[in-house]
């Protein structure tokens, strides 16, 4: 596989020494054109990699703030195709900031696995987070992506164990997102001292970088996690700033502002201080 933006990414920063900023927002939320607006503000933010959520109607792993994202873009007509335009219109003005598509595989394998890889191609997707598919199951959608040149980005969880371990990294790529609390996301932040044991023992067994969230709020909790990874993935707390929006442009402005502080945390830790 080709290297992709998302390996140039965590290249680029390693050199400069510090973790990545990895930001999720929901595709449609509020709607089209304000969460473009939000994808479009975000590099400027301080934002290295950016995750468009994938509106679905059963987002079991997702938390009451998501959900409700997921359930405005749907109220609002988004769909999996809109979601991949979005995309292509970030694309335009942004050839460098690596996008990934997360959400669930019904939507995906509704659309056609062959039809989607080739679109998001086209779009200028770089990775996928399919929280719904284990390794069981790569022929589905992992092998064919990994083929098309998409990185396919895996989930690792407080549970995951070093029998199950192997099977999580295998055809893993891009980066590995360890889930540092059980549960659903925008639960209680993690303890920075059982990351640091996770992360490290992970980091035995792949070169892959890890990027670690769920319940990640502030630029401290953020500062602390950036000592430990390679990244730092915050989704409710800019999620949650979308329904405290007055109206769309004040959405759009709280997600940024959220996203700037987060970002100033992250980049005030150098890797220097990881060693």
């Amino acid at each position: 596989m080709n290297e992709t933006r998302i390996d140039r990414r965590f290249a680029a920063l390693k050199a400069e020494g510090r973790a990545a900023f990895v930001t999720y927002i929901m595709a449609g939320d509020p709607n089209f054109e304000a969460s473009l607006e939000i994808v479009r503000g975000l590099p400027k933010a301080g934002a290295d990699i950016i995750e468009v959520g994938l509106p679905f109607t059963d987002p079991m792993a997702d938390g009451p703030a998501i959900q409700q994202a997921g359930l405005r873009s749907l109220a609002g007509g988004m769909t999996l195709k809109s979601t991949l335009r979005l995309v292509s219109e970030f694309r335009k003005s942004d050839d460098d900031t690596p996008i990934v598509l997360m959400g669930y595989y019904n939507p995906i394998y509704a659309y056609g696995v062959d039809s989607f890889l080739t679109d998001a191609l086209a779009a200028g997707v770089d990775g996928l987070i399919v929280v719904d598919l284990p390794s069981e199951e790569d022929a589905e959608l992992c092998l064919p992506a990994l083929k098309a040149g998409i990185n396919f980005i895996r989930l690792a969880t407080p549970t995951t164990d070093d029998k199950r371990l192997p099977a999580v990294l295998a055809n893993s790529s891009g980066f590995l997102y360890y889930v540092s609390i059980a549960g659903t996301t925008g639960a209680a932040a993690p303890k920075a001292s059982d990351v640091a044991i996770a992360v490290n023992r992970i980091r035995k067994t792949t070169d892959l970088p890890i990027a670690v969230g769920f319940g990640l709020r502030t630029g401290e909790q953020a500062a602390e996690i950036a000592k430990i990874a390679d990244g730092v993935v915050v989704g409710t707390a800019l999620v949650e700033q979308v329904a405290l929006g007055s109206n769309d442009q004040d959405a759009v402005e709280r997600v940024l502002d959220i996203a700037r502080k987060i970002s100033k945390g992250i980049r005030g830790v150098k890797k220097n201080e990881q060693d």
